[in-house]
């Protein structure tokens, strides 16, 4: 060595390579290996291939219960199975209406159309209604449910009513 400089040890680190990834498929082959890429063609269908259609079973209901929420703010309904399990809802909400248009009588058969619709994959036919509420959507309701071929088998009041119900306020003096 001459005087004045110095030898330095360098240490060079590897360089990385760098793939260009060019779809989904491409990341899962680089990250779990390539045997295991066929798991990921699930979803995906080559060209000339038929998806497969996995089919859900849906158990077949004839007959089932229809409870009607009607309040002066809005319209609920929702068909039960006779346990009790539900098998589809609405409510004016959903159906796109907002502020006062939610508790009238055409939001009510709009939300009985979209219940039924949901409801036509368990084949119900035969229902029983259940009415609760003093709202404007309660007898459009059970006429749309009518209007959707659905065989209304018998009308339920529950509306709660009080018997003799809070104790009145004291009579103001002035």
């Amino acid at each position: 060595m001459s005087e004045g400089t110095q030898q330095l040890n360098t240490v060079t680190a590897p360089t990385p390579t760098v793939t260009r990834i060019e779809s989904p498929k491409d990341v899962f082959e680089e990250v779990f290996g390539a045997e295991s890429a066929g798991a990921a063609d699930v979803g995906s269908a080559e060209k000339g291939e038929k998806k497969k259609v996995v089919q859900k079973n849906v158990r077949q209901i004839a007959r089932g219960c229809a409870y009607i929420q009607a309040t002066y703010n809005n319209t609920m309904i929702v068909f039960t199975d006779p346990q009790g399990n539900v098998i589809a809802s609405a409510s004016s909400g959903q159906c796109g209406f907002k502020g006062p248009k939610k508790s009238t009588a055409y939001a009510a058969g709009v939300v009985v159309r979209r219940a039924a619709e949901r409801s036509q994959p368990y084949g119900l036919k035969e229902i029983e209604v259940f009415v609760k509420g003093v709202g404007s959507g309660r007898e459009a309701a059970v006429r749309a449910l009518n209007a959707q071929g659905l065989v209304v088998i018998g009308i339920h009041d529950t509306t709660p009513i009080p018997h003799n119900g809070c104790r009145a306020p004291k009579i103001r003096r002035v």
